[in-house]
C-alpha cells in the first residue's frame, strides 16, 4: 500500500522518472541527426546544477556548464565528440557541427530543460542570426530570455564557439550581434 501511495504522489507532483531522447544535428546545415538518450541520472545531475543557481546571472553560468555536459554525453553516443569550436578545426571528421547544427541542437536541449522546469530565471526563445558583410555571412545561435517584469534581456547560448563538451559561451544578445565572442 505504501508503494502505491508513493507512486501516486510522484506521478501527481509532475516529476518525471524517464529517460529523455533529443535529436542532435550534425554534418553542417543539420544534414544528419541522431537521437541522443539522456538518462534520468544525467538529467538529475543537470537539475541539481541549475537549482544551485541563486539568481539569473548565476543560472546563466550554470547553464553554460549544463549545455557543455549535455553535449559531452551526446558525444559518448555519437560522432559529435569530434566537433571542434568554429568550422575551421573540424576538417573532414564525422560528427562535425556548424552554427546551424549547434543553434538547432542547443535550442532543443534548452527546451528539454525548460519542459522539465529546470530553468527558473530564463525562458527559451527561437534561434537568432547575426550578419557580417551585409547578409553574405550569417551565424546562428540559441537564445534565452531572462524572466523579468520589464524589458527582458536576451542572451545567446552559443556552443559553436567551443569544442564538444566544453561550457557554452553565453553573451548578451546585442553584444553578440555586434561580433562579441571568442575568435575561432
Amino acid at each position: 500500500m505504501r508503494f502505491w501511495l508513493l507512486a501516486m504522489l510522484f506521478a501527481c507532483s509532475g516529476a518525471r522518472a524517464a529517460d529523455e531522447t533529443v535529436p542532435i544535428c550534425y554534418g553542417y546545415g543539420c544534414l544528419a541527426q541522431t537521437d541522443i538518450r539522456y538518462t534520468e541520472g544525467q538529467l538529475g545531475e543537470v537539475r541539481r546544477m541549475l537549482f544551485a543557481a541563486v539568481d539569473a546571472e548565476n543560472e546563466r553560468k550554470m547553464l553554460a556548464e549544463a549545455v557543455g555536459r549535455l553535449y559531452a554525453w551526446a558525444g559518448e553516443q555519437s560522432d559529435i565528440h569530434n566537433d571542434r569550436g568554429g568550422n575551421l578545426d573540424d576538417g573532414y571528421v564525422a560528427g562535425k557541427m556548424d552554427c546551424i547544427d549547434h543553434s538547432t541542437s542547443t535550442t532543443r536541449l534548452l527546451q528539454l530543460l525548460q519542459a522539465r522546469n529546470y530553468l527558473r530565471w530564463h525562458r527559451v526563445v527561437g534561434p537568432e542570426p547575426r550578419y557580417f558583410a551585409g547578409v553574405i555571412l550569417v551565424h546562428w545561435s540559441a537564445v534565452v530570455e531572462e524572466k523579468t517584469d520589464g524589458e527582458a534581456p536576451r542572451f545567446v547560448v552559443d556552443s559553436w564557439f567551443v569544442d564538444n563538451g566544453q561550457p557554452a559561451v553565453i553573451l548578451p544578445l546585442e553584444d553578440w550581434k555586434k561580433g562579441a565572442g571568442p575568435d575561432v
